[in-house]
């Protein structure tokens, strides 16, 4: 009990003093618009009176010393958002497992996010960040933030290339240590995501021609997800009633139909989300009392991954 007060009482110091830095950062930003709008408002003005020359040289003063200023406060936002994420975030994760740890400028590497198989499109462009990982009993588990996309490049009657970038995903990966062993791979997909096997799996893992459509039990799953495998007696080896049914329940909490990989003995989710977790407000107080509530939340529930697919239950001696 001492230790979670003591804890608690060093995260409000943490934030007392993130709050002096958000409030001299966000008035530094409020300035540059300022600075910003007076700039077009001289130009203006010029054009309007018919003094453009005037005009162009009375807004540079306020566009250069905007421009200044913005640059040097963006030096100090960034060590800001980096310290809450750190400081913050980092000691708000101990009040729910002392094994989570966040690493802000880490997240789920490119080439993971291939060989998972979640996905059918390898990304042109492929931000990630926000690791968190921990250990739940006996399962080790960590997920980030990933925004991965593709180009098509279209060129009109005058030889110009125009690019359209397209989201492959956008949102949370889960992984986990799996509580089985298995050699093939398993994926489960949205029922919408579409039919075509060739495109699905990564040629470096997969024999391609000896992939199949899995057949499962539970109609319920069937109807929401598609099921693939190399192997039809592990696939049902690995998806149980018990673990599809848990499957559906996980399904039904998420705002999107996640994806699911069982792939190199771990559990791959895929979870679609569009709000961006762990970032430090500028233009609003830290110490509001709902200031951590969603970020939290999606830990919480990502930590309870592991209790709702009963994956510390080890099977045939995996340990």
């Amino acid at each position: 009990m001492d230790s979670e007060i003591n804890l608690k009482e060093r995260l409000q110091q943490v934030l007392n003093t993130l709050e002096v830095d958000r409030k001299k950062i966000a008035e530094t930003y409020q300035t540059c618009y300022i600075l910003f709008g007076l700039t077009v408002l001289i130009l203006m003005a010029g054009l309007f009176i018919g003094f453009v020359i005037l005009g162009i040289i009375c807004c540079l003063v306020p566009l250069i010393v905007g421009v200044v200023m913005y640059f040097r406060i963006e030096d100090d936002a960034k060590i800001y958002k980096n310290n809450f994420k750190t400081n913050v975030i980092g000691a708000a994760l101990k009040e729910i497992n002392e094994t989570l740890t966040i690493t802000p400028k880490s997240g789920f590497p490119k080439y993971e996010f291939i060989s998972s198989d979640l996905f059918s499109t390898e990304p042109d462009r492929y931000k990630t960040e926000d690791m968190i990982s921990g250990v739940n009993e006996k399962t080790s588990f960590y997920f980030a933030e990933v925004h991965a996309e593709y180009k098509t490049e279209r060129q009109d009657k005058n030889g110009s290339t125009s690019t359209t970038w397209h989201d492959i995903f956008k949102g949370i990966i889960f992984v986990a240590d799996f509580n089985k062993n298995f050699d093939t791979a398993t994926i489960v997909r949205p029922k919408n995501f579409g039919n075509s096997v060739r495109s699905w799996f990564s040629k470096n893992v997969f024999n391609i021609n000896s992939t199949q459509i899995v057949q499962l039990e539970n109609t319920d799953f069937d109807n929401t997800f598609v099921t693939y495998s190399s192997d039809q007696i592990q696939a049902r080896y690995i998806l149980t009633p018990a673990l599809m049914e848990r499957i559906l329940d996980l399904n039904s909490k998420s705002d999107g139909t996640i994806s699911v990989s069982f792939t190199a003995s771990k559990m791959y989710i895929a979870f679609p989300l569009d709000y961006n977790y762990f970032e430090a407000p500028i233009h609003e107080t830290l110490l509001a009392s709902n200031l951590l509530e969603n970020d939290l939340s999606i830990v919480r529930f990502m930590y309870d991954i592991v209790h709702e697919l009963d994956l510390n239950t080890r099977i045939w001696g995996k340990e």
